[in-house]
């Protein structure tokens, strides 16, 4: 048994990537893995707008995070970069939050024009938390069905990466595992 971490970074009730990390956490479940599914919209507002670091909530994703064996972190893409609450929640865990950890990037957007946002903002922010950053995954909105809940994935070929990259994670996950043994 390992332990992951899901962080949604949307703040939107009805997220297409809250629900794509959500299908890929009952893949992992169905693996055998324990899974964490933590939503940026859980996290009280106060703490993330007063960048208040010792806040209960905070200190207590900091550390599922830090003790995590993989993380899956996805967000929206706003404004060409990641959701802002998200890079609130980042900005006040530790620097060294996700050393050595295998971080699979996920973001979703609306046009192709984003697909680079993935690699230009979202990965290098979770390098300077010290992840071991893996491919990830760009999804268009319209590849991703709001009403089909187990697998809201449409388009098949973007399933097909989908999954590559998640077994990808979990074979990093597996031997970060047995190193540690």
């Amino acid at each position: 048994m390992s332990e992951i971490v899901i962080l949604s970074g949307s703040p939107s009730k009805s997220s297409r990537s809250d629900l794509v990390l959500k299908y890929l956490g009952s893949i992992l479940k169905n693996e055998d893995f324990t899974v964490t599914h933590v939503s940026i919209r859980n996290i009280p507002k106060d703490a993330l707008f007063y960048g208040e670091f010792e806040d209960p909530a905070v200190k207590d994703i900091a550390s599922l995070i830090h003790e995590a064996k993989g993380v899956i972190v996805g967000s929206p893409v706003y404004k060409a970069a990641y959701s802002g609450v998200l890079k609130a929640l980042l900005d006040i865990l530790p620097p060294d939050v996700l050393q050595g950890t295998p971080v699979l990037p996920l973001m979703t957007g609306g046009s192709q024009s984003h697909l680079l946002a993935i690699e230009y903002t979202l990965k290098p922010l979770l390098a300077t938390l010290k992840g071991q950053n893996l491919k990830g995954v760009y999804l268009l909105d319209d590849q991703i069905d709001k009403t089909q809940l187990n697998n809201p994935i449409i388009h098949l070929e973007t399933l097909e990466r989908l999954r590559k990259q998640l077994d990808y994670f979990i074979e990093t996950v597996n031997r970060q595992k047995d190193r540690v043994l």
